[in-house]
């Protein structure tokens, strides 16, 4: 089937953008509106010509509003087959009941998820906000698209009235199957976050008191179709989750120059804008394969930059480099003098750095500073075969006077400084995970080894690799030491100060052997295991 004119539009929207503006377009073109509640009383406060539905069915709203749409005149209009292209199978039956064909469904639904997630809001108030006759319509219409165009959403608007200009009234069947895959979205969205949030209640206090729900569902939307996945024999794609619009976000961020994106680009920019949104003061991680290579936090973000990549000049070759304030020219051309990178991501990037990274086309460069206030909630999700592991997202944050000194030595306030900047690093490496630092920046990075032991020497080789004395330095470990042997090996490195979790049944045995090295233990009570 082709093109469909439309005669007839039925209009019912809780959020009215643009609605006045697109009601005119449509009268332009002899449609005929039709309407309920405030949705009627807004159009024809603009002088638009609107038929109430009630009028139209016979039959009035009732309960509060609850029934108005759920009637056959309404539903017969959006399901009947009247086209020749479909035999118009339904247009006698209509034609009997006095149906009139709706060609153009306009609807969008109570507010739901915008109530719920107001923490005033109570159970009976939520409930209030479940929309049911407009669901029920928006799938009558979706699935009738070969006669019948339905729109959910604003941003639409425009382009409808367009092709309707461009094409005497009609519109396409593209379009209409394109607005019913939309439609169908929409709704199923809607309906996962009531089945989410009442799922979360408990009936007795008729509180979100259950934090696992028993079904969890979820929506994401395609951003980017990769050429591959992790490896070119995998296909691969980028999806955003729309329910967490938010700034500092990989999925948020801008591409502003360079080649399209990788499967690889993406998880690898994820890990190092997280991390380096842990400190306040300015700062820039490098990450390799998902890990950092090179962190540093100094009261310049030039002098942040030039020390992280010195932490680790080797492994920063087609790296990805992250920073918490806006890339400045200066630091652009420091960048490309210094090393190839496969991504730069900042929030916000001046034209002067712009210009820079032209000169080195294939960078992607990426500007996270768009969307809502940086936000850090819900839950964290990790695929597994068959199944979905669901926990909290590890959010929490250690104050210096979390902090418990175990050893006869106390650490300096210089050495305390140094100790919290590695364990905020420590949190966003592979377990094991073995952080050395010294003045905000570090030294040496051992990740993901079996045993710790091991992640601790690698560490102490990366920093002689790059040409760093460790005496004098710290370190940090984000679980616990089993044995006495890590201790050991940081002793005879020259390490002067340790940060770890505790908790082992050999805690003993750890702080004798630090004791013995005069070295200054602290506890933070806390794991940041990464997997």
């Amino acid at each position: 089937m082709s093109n469909v004119v439309v005669n007839n539009a039925l209009l019912s929207v809780s959020d009215k953008s643009g609605l006045v503006a697109f009601g005119r377009e449509l009268e332009k073109f002899g449609v005929q509106l039709m309407s309920t509640g405030g949705t009627q009383s807004l159009l024809e406060a603009e002088g638009l010509s609107v038929q109430s539905v009630s009028d139209y069915t016979g039959f009035p709203e009732m309960m509060d509003g609850r029934v108005k749409t759920l009637h056959p005149m309404v539903h017969g209009g959006l399901l009947g087959r009247t086209n020749p292209g479909d035999g118009g199978l339904d247009a006698a039956v209509m034609d009997q009941h006095g149906i009139r064909a709706i060609d153009l469904l306009v609807v969008n639904l109570y507010p739901f998820e915008q109530t719920i997630a107001d923490p005033k809001t109570d159970f009976d108030c939520a409930i209030e906000n479940i929309d049911i006759g407009g669901p029920a319509m928006l799938r009558s219409a979706a699935k009738n698209f070969e006669r019948v165009a339905v729109v959910v959403d604003a941003a639409d608007y425009a382009d409808i009235a367009t092709e309707m200009a461009t094409n005497n009234g009609t519109l396409s069947r593209e379009t209409r199957f394109r607005l019913a895959v939309k439609a169908f979205a929409h709704v199923a969205k809607y309906d996962a976050a009531i089945s989410n949030y009442l799922g979360g209640v408990d009936l007795e206090s008729t509180l979100n008191s259950v934090k696992f729900p028993e079904v969890i569902t979820r929506q994401y939307v395609k951003k980017q179709e990769m050429r591959y996945g992790e490896n070119p024999h995998q296909g691969g794609s980028f999806y955003i989750d729309d329910q967490l619009p938010q700034a500092m976000t990989v999925g948020a961020a801008v591409q502003v120059q360079g080649k399209a994106l990788s499967y690889n680009n993406v998880a690898d920019t994820d890990a190092a804008l997280e991390c380096v949104k842990a400190f306040s003061n300015p700062a820039c991680v490098i990450v390799k394969h998902a890990n950092p290579c090179g962190v540093a936090e100094n009261d310049d973000l030039f002098c942040a930059y030039k020390l992280a990549f010195a932490a680790d000049k080797t492994s920063a070759f087609g790296g990805i480099v992250a920073f918490n304030r806006p890339l400045t020219q200066a630091i652009a051309e420091q960048i490309t003098a210094d090393v190839f990178v496969e991504v730069v991501i900042a929030p916000g990037i001046d034209a002067g750095a712009v210009t820079t990274f032209k000169k080195k086309k294939n960078v992607r460069l990426l500007d996270c500073s768009s969307g809502a206030a940086p936000t850090q909630t819900g839950f964290d999700f990790k695929r597994v075969s068959g199944g979905l592991l669901v926990q909290d997202q590890d959010i929490a944050l250690l104050e210096e006077a979390a902090l418990k000194t175990v050893t006869e030595i106390e650490p300096t306030d210089d050495q305390k400084s140094d100790l919290l900047f590695a364990w905020k690093v420590a949190k966003y490496v592979k377990s094991n995970a073995i952080v050395y630092a010294r003045n905000r920046q570090t030294i040496g990075i051992g990740a993901g080894q079996m045993s710790r032991i091991y992640s601790a020497i690698i560490a102490g080789i990366k920093a002689d690799d790059e040409g760093f004395v460790v005496a004098g330095s710290v370190m940090a470990s984000d679980a616990f030491f089993p044995f006495r042997d890590s201790i050991d090996a940081a002793a005879e490195a020259g390490i002067t100060a340790i940060v770890q979790p505790g908790g082992s049944i050999k805690d003993e045995e750890v702080i004798s052997a630090a004791n013995e090295a005069g070295i200054a233990m602290m506890f933070t009570g806390m794991r940041h295991f990464r997997h």
